[in-house]
C-alpha cells in the first residue's frame, strides 16, 4: 500500500482500522488523521467521543455508530457499501480497534467478501502498559478483562498461570484490589505492575509483587481511570538433579515402557527426551527398577 492511498485527497476503497489516542489527544499519527479526514464514513463506538477528537484536529467527518449493541443490525449495510467501493474507517473510543472493542466480525466478514482491510497503527494501552511495566517483553499474552465474580476469575487465572510469558489484563477500579489478591494466590505472588490513566494528566505506574499491590489498593480504595495490569512470567524452575530424574523414572517404569516413561518424565521435568530415555535404558539394564 502506497502513501498516496492514504492521503486526504485519495483514499483507496476498503476498511481502515484506525488507532486513536488512549488519553493524550496528540498521540495520533499523521496517517490516521489523513484517513479520518478522507473516509466516506467513520464508524465509532460513541460518536460524541470521536467527534471531540476530530474537532481537536480540525476534521469534519461523517460519523456513524458501530458498537456491540447495533453491530449485527448495521453490519450488512456497511459491507454492502464497502463492496461497492466505499472507504470506511473504524475507530474505538480509545486505542487500537478490536482490542477489547467491537469490530472482529466486521473485519472477518469484510475479508471473506474480498474487501481490503488496512491497519492504521498507533496508540495501545496494552503495549504502553507492557513497555513501562519493567517486566519481560519478549513474550506476552493479552488476557483482556477477567470475569467479575471471584470463582470464575480464579478459574481463568488457573488456566493461564503456567504460560511462560508476561500476562496483560484490563481491569476496573472497583475490582482491582480483589483481582490482585486472586492473582497473588493463583500466581504465587509474582512481580507485577498496575498502570493507570496512561498518557493522561494523572498517569500512574506502580510496581511491586502482587501481594503488596493488592494491599496498597485495598487500603487506598478503588482508583479512577483505565487500568492495565501486567504480571511477570512464572519463575524458572531449578533443573532436576540426577537423583530426582532416577526417582521419577523408577516410579514411571513400574507401569510404563521405557519409551513411555522417558516421554512422560521428560515432559514433567522439562528435560531433553533423549537424555531421559538414555537414563531409563540404563536403569532398566541395571535392573534398578
Amino acid at each position: 500500500m502506497t502513501n498516496s492511498q492514504t492521503s486526504a485527497a485519495n483514499l483507496a476503497p476498503g476498511l481502515y482500522l484506525v488507532s486513536t489516542p488512549i488519553g493524550n489527544a496528540r498521540d495520533i499519527t499523521l496517517r490516521a488523521l489523513d484517513v479520518l479526514a478522507a473516509a466516506d464514513v467513520v464508524l465509532c463506538e460513541d460518536t460524541r467521543v470521536t467527534s471531540r477528537l476530530l474537532a481537536i484536529h480540525g476534521i469534519d467527518a461523517k460519523l456513524s455508530p458501530y458498537h456491540e449493541h447495533n453491530a449485527r443490525a448495521v453490519r450488512p449495510g456497511i459491507l454492502e457499501k464497502l463492496v461497492d467501493g466505499g472507504a470506511y474507517a473504524l475507530v474505538s473510543d480509545a486505542g487500537t480497534p478490536l482490542v477489547s472493542d467491537p469490530g472482529y466480525r466486521l473485519v472477518t466478514e469484510a475479508a471473506a467478501a474480498g474487501i481490503d482491510v488496512f491497519p492504521i497503527p498507533g496508540a495501545s494501552s496494552v503495549l504502553a502498559g507492557l513497555a513501562v511495566s519493567g517486566l519481560p517483553t519478549d513474550r506476552f499474552l493479552f488476557c483482556g478483562f477477567l470475569p467479575p465474580k471471584t470463582g470464575a476469575r480464579k478459574s481463568v487465572l488457573s488456566g493461564v498461570k503456567a504460560i511462560d510469558a508476561s500476562l496483560i489484563f484490563l481491569e476496573t477500579g472497583p475490582r482491582l484490589a480483589a483481582c490482585l489478591s486472586d492473582m497473588a494466590a493463583a500466581f504465587e505472588n509474582r512481580p507485577a505492575s498496575v498502570c493507570r490513566e496512561l498518557t493522561k494528566k494523572f498517569e500512574e505506574v506502580r510496581r511491586g509483587d502482587l501481594e503488596t499491590l493488592a494491599a496498597h489498593f485495598e487500603k487506598q480504595g478503588p482508583p479512577k481511570g483505565e487500568i492495565v495490569i501486567v504480571v511477570g512470567p512464572p519463575p524458572e524452575k531449578p533443573a532436576a538433579t540426577e537423583a530426582e530424574v532416577d526417582a521419577a523414572l523408577a516410579t514411571a517404569l513400574k507401569s510404563l515402557s521405557v519409551k513411555e516413561a522417558a516421554t512422560q518424565i521428560a515432559a514433567e521435568l522439562g528435560l531433553p527426551r533423549r537424555r531421559v530415555y538414555a537414563r531409563a535404558v540404563a536403569l532398566k539394564e541395571q535392573d534398578q527398577v
